[in-house]
């Protein structure tokens, strides 16, 4: 990467967020985002009293509307949810909010309280407000507010969600739709997947985690990377917006859609996985319990969409770069069940150590130097996640998608050191059985 491209993850929250981690704090946020090779985190949760007054007191101001806290950037920024019915549909929608400061915080709280208790959970949710009632709101009490409709696709709560979503962008935002210029693609879905909608072509794709916890496998598992001409803290929040508005976005960094847990149709109680062609043949039907299928996002973007998988790209698009987070493929090279295991993140810490960040190791640092540090085997697994050699078995209904690693003999060429080392091991193999991977270790 150059010099001076930033690592963003602006979706976020903290411990007052329903479904998180109670190690949700600024500390281990900050820890967490280091450990990754993020520069910029958001704070998530901004509307929570609580948290607002944790933030608030933490937070040193370096330009306006842009923050520092343990050696770590951040902007102000929190999800929102609205829930509203327009004409005899219900919509449930998500959006990531960026607040050029403090002050601009309270005036927003002050507009939206009257459509939903603030601090019942740091993703509040607004009742009766449509979306185009709120961008308006919020953009009249300051222009720079940024406003992104947040994971687009996933089926409960999104812009396209096969359950509450609209069809059209336009439907969505109706006159406010001048204001929107990002879209966070969400996990389960990619950049190739969006180009498919040729309304979706005046729009930047960004990706954030949407972290739960802090922890370097969930924080910064999507992110986006801005080119910025001076460095990072000569910036204001008014320069980065205007950064993500004009696309001056580098690449963004994606899970493969099918790690994301609503990539394919399913029911999760019944353990059904489906494609779309299958999910047609049930009639929309889970084949045990003949349930309604929760459709995907795979499924829905073939509704919509307009164009063939490939047939084109926008002006406004940007590379990307689909890996799976580092412990994850220490956890599925060492055949282990947790991320949380003591050998997973023995190997993880080593390599941080080693080199740095997350990023360094994913993206950079040659495989001759990773074999002097960790195990080959390892090594191989983030040679196969640099090159987009590992398939999966898609998500659905709420379940991670299962990464499958090529075997050495899928591979057509390996590095000359990895080549040399399995050389080795299988010259071994002739005089020793190999029981497991573990016996590697």
């Amino acid at each position: 990467m150059r010099a001076n491209t930033f690592f963003f993850d602006l979706h976020g929250h903290s411990k007052y967020s329903g479904g998180t981690s109670m190690e949700m704090n600024l500390h281990n946020l900050a820890v967490g985002a280091k450990q990754k090779g993020l520069h910029v985190l958001g704070s998530g949760d901004i509307l929570h009293s609580q948290w607002y007054s944790e933030v608030h007191s933490s937070f040193q101001e370096i330009n306006p509307g842009f923050y520092k806290y343990e050696d770590m950037y951040w902007l102000l920024s929190c999800e929102i949810s609205n829930v509203f019915t327009e004409g005899n549909h219900e919509r449930r929608i998500h959006h990531v909010v960026l607040f050029p400061n403090f002050e601009v915080v309270m005036q927003v709280r002050d507009v939206l309280k009257s459509f939903g208790e603030l601090d019942n959970d740091g993703r509040p949710t607004f009742t009766g407000l449509s979306i185009a009632e709120m961008v308006e709101m919020l953009i009249q009490i300051d222009p720079m507010i940024e406003i992104i409709p947040a994971h687009i696709w996933t089926p409960w709560y999104s812009l396209f969600g096969s359950k509450y979503g609209f069809d059209s962008i336009k439907d969505c935002y109706q006159d406010q739709i001048k204001h929107i210029h990002l879209l966070e693609t969400g996990l389960s879905s990619d950049p190739p997947m969006n180009w498919r909608l040729s309304e979706l072509d005046p729009f930047y794709l960004v990706s954030f985690s949407d972290a739960h916890s802090p922890w370097p496998w969930r924080i910064g598992r999507e992110a986006t990377a801005l080119t910025l001409k001076k460095p990072l803290d000569e910036h204001s929040y008014k320069d980065l917006i205007t950064a993500f508005r004009s696309g001056q976005i580098a690449l963004t960094v994606e899970v493969d859609p099918s790690y994301g847990k609503y990539h394919f149709d399913g029911h999760r109680s019944c353990n059904v996985r489906l494609d779309p062609e299958e999910t047609k043949k049930f009639n929309g039907k889970c084949p045990q319990c003949k349930r309604p299928l929760t459709i995907g996002v795979l499924h829905r973007v073939e509704q919509l969409a307009d164009r063939k998988e490939h047939e084109t790209q926008p002006q406004t698009a940007r590379p990307f770069k689909r890996v799976l987070p580092l412990a994850e493929l220490i956890r599925i090279t060492l055949n282990l069940k947790s991320l949380y295991a003591k050998t997973v993140q023995s190997y993880f810490q080593t390599l941080i150590s080693a080199f740095d960040n997350e990023f360094e190791v994913l993206f950079n640092v040659s495989i001759e130097d990773l074999v002097k540090v960790i195990h080959p085997e390892i090594a191989k697994a983030i040679w196969f996640n640099r090159e987009g050699l590992i398939r999966f078995k898609p998500g659905y209904d709420g379940v991670y998608g299962e990464p499958l690693f090529p075997t050495t003999d899928e591979v057509n060429e390996l590095p000359e050191v990895l080549k040399i080392i399995s050389a080795r091991k299988r010259g071994k193999s002739k005089r020793k059985s190999q029981r497991s991977l573990s016996d590697f270790f």
